[in-house]
């Protein structure tokens, strides 16, 4: 575990108000309170706060990661189990929308978000959850009772969704290991103050002024590699597939989300296989064409787009996953797009197997914590001194902004997927590299995504001037940690093969 540093801010005694007026994101789109007008403004149909009772004012809605602790899900209920777990998100996703479209009812009474939100929400849950166990029973399949348990959500206030990400224990470091730790520098006093009672963004869903970092100010953080054993695979194979600037989009996830239409309620970038969509299957993608260069690489190679929040609209404003779900502004295209496997520094690897899914990283991270993140922002010139997961850094003059993943390298030799969509692949031990459980080293897949984007300002009332987001659920609030990728192995002509055996001999091949 690495170096976790953050600054303390200087408590300040403010007070804000709780706006009842609302933004409405073009013709069709939700409504989403501002909550950032100053205290010494005379509002006649807001209410004013203290500077605890905004902390406390509820900024999201936290709901238990059902799909997350499915472990054993039999084939013949897997539709039906991952439609259910889509009705779960959706619901998540209707009942923010509705926290941030009553901000008024709710400084006019304490128990709406009970009553008319979290309550309703429940019920909702408790219901699916009792579907997804009759999918499972009724195929002869086992349910874990416990998980109706999870039925109930939670709220959040804006202060514990800014704190609770300072503290960056469980995600995965540039290596594919555990993590190095995340340097924080606070911005402005002003700034700090006012991001409590600020959700933030052009759509009220975030990001707020702490999600950023000025990335001069932070301290380096990047851990040393495993050293290498005689047994290393040290070659690499560079796949070439393009940047997306054919803008192949869309909402959908066939991961998690197979037969379900607006699945990932954001929108992705796709590189690689270009007929990927939630009725994808594996015969429809072997046939489709690819962007790679190398054709017999037909894997499928999809992200979150991120967008720059500068008042502008892009051509999904009034739709699914786009404006409707507080992912709003220009989609950037990355300028440079590396996508390279390498090997492992303590053995020789082996083959991916056909149709292989891995997702890195957690899109809910807000809400499930940083167990399973595996975001790394930096910018060109840093990327070897500081790796940020729980902000999103401010580059300097001449400096682009840089995504970069890390996959799980290791693979349990049976599954191409697993219910919760983890347990079949692991990332190697941190400091030897070496993979556990008897799971076999398989070719790391990393990739670098590199934006040109302008640098973000953080203004003297808490708010931030062009600030760019990655896409998400509304809820998470567009939080820099929420970043993931995802990945399904796709070749032909004996591709995969190849490639390990370039890792294995040591060859840099394309």
């Amino acid at each position: 575990m690495g170096r976790n540093i953050r600054k303390r801010r200087s408590p300040l005694t403010v007070k804000v108000i709780a706006a009842s007026a609302a933004v409405a994101l073009g013709g069709g789109g939700l409504l989403y309170a501002q909550m950032n007008a100053s205290a010494h403004e005379s509002n006649n149909s807001a209410q004013n706060y203290t500077k605890a009772a905004a902390a406390s004012a509820v900024a999201t809605i936290s709901c238990p990661d059902v799909g997350q602790k499915l472990t054993n899900v039999p084939a013949n209920a897997k539709q039906g189990v991952a439609t259910e777990l889509a009705n779960l998100d959706k619901q998540i996703t209707e009942a923010y929308a509705r926290l941030a479209s009553t901000r008024q009812a709710q400084a006019n009474d304490a128990n709406f978000v009970q009553n008319a939100i979290v309550g309703p929400l429940k019920e909702k849950r408790a219901a699916t959850i009792n579907r997804i166990r009759l999918d499972i029973t009724r195929v002869g399949g086992t349910f874990d009772n416990s998980l109706s348990q999870l039925a109930a959500c939670t709220t959040q206030s804006a202060n514990q969704t800014t704190a609770g990400q300072g503290n960056n224990n469980g995600g995965q470091n540039n290596n594919g290991g555990q993590n190095n730790g995340q340097a924080s520098a606070a911005p402005s006093a002003s700034a700090s103050a006012s991001a409590p009672a600020n959700i933030g963004g052009q759509a009220g869903n975030g990001p707020v002024a702490a999600d950023f970092v000025d990335i001069t100010k932070v301290a380096p953080n990047v851990l040393s590699k495993p050293a290498k054993t005689g047994q290393a695979s040290t070659g690499t194979f560079t796949t070439r597939c393009g940047t997306n600037q054919n803008k192949n989009h869309n909402t959908d996830n066939v991961i998690v989300a197979p037969g379900v239409t607006n699945g990932a309620h954001h929108l992705h970038d796709y590189v690689g296989n270009q007929k990927v969509n939630a009725f994808a299957t594996n015969d429809s993608m072997l046939a489709a064409p690819s962007s790679c260069q190398n054709q017999s690489d037909l894997s499928s190679y999809y992200w979150p787009v991120v967008r720059v929040q500068d008042g502008s609209q892009d051509f999904d404003q009034n739709a699914d996953g786009g404006g409707k779900e507080g992912n709003v502004g220009k989609i950037l295209t990355p300028v440079q797009a590396q996508i390279k496997y390498v090997g492992s520094p303590a053995s020789k690897v082996v083959a991916m197997p056909q149709f292989l899914r891995i997702i890195t990283g957690d899109a809910k991270t807000t809400t499930n914590g940083l167990a399973n993140a595996n975001a790394h922002w930096s910018c060109t010139g840093f990327e070897n001194k500081v790796q940020l997961t729980t902000q999103y850094p401010i580059c300097p003059q001449g400096s682009n902004v840089v995504r970069t993943f890390a996959f799980q390298s290791c693979w349990d030799g049976v599954n191409i997927d697993s219910a919760n969509h983890r347990t079949h692949v692991a990332f190697a031990d941190a400091a030897s590299g070496v993979c556990g459980n008897g799971f076999k080293a398989i070719p790391q897949l990393t990739m670098r995504l590199v934006y040109k984007i302008t640098p973000p300002t953080l203004q003297a009332d808490g708010t931030v001037k062009n600030a760019y987001a990655v896409d998400g659920f509304p809820e998470q609030l567009h939080k820099p940690s929420t970043d993931h990728d995802d990945f399904i192995s796709i070749t032909k002509n004996n591709l995969a093969a190849k490639i390990a055996n370039c890792i294995n001999t040591g060859r840099k091949c394309q």
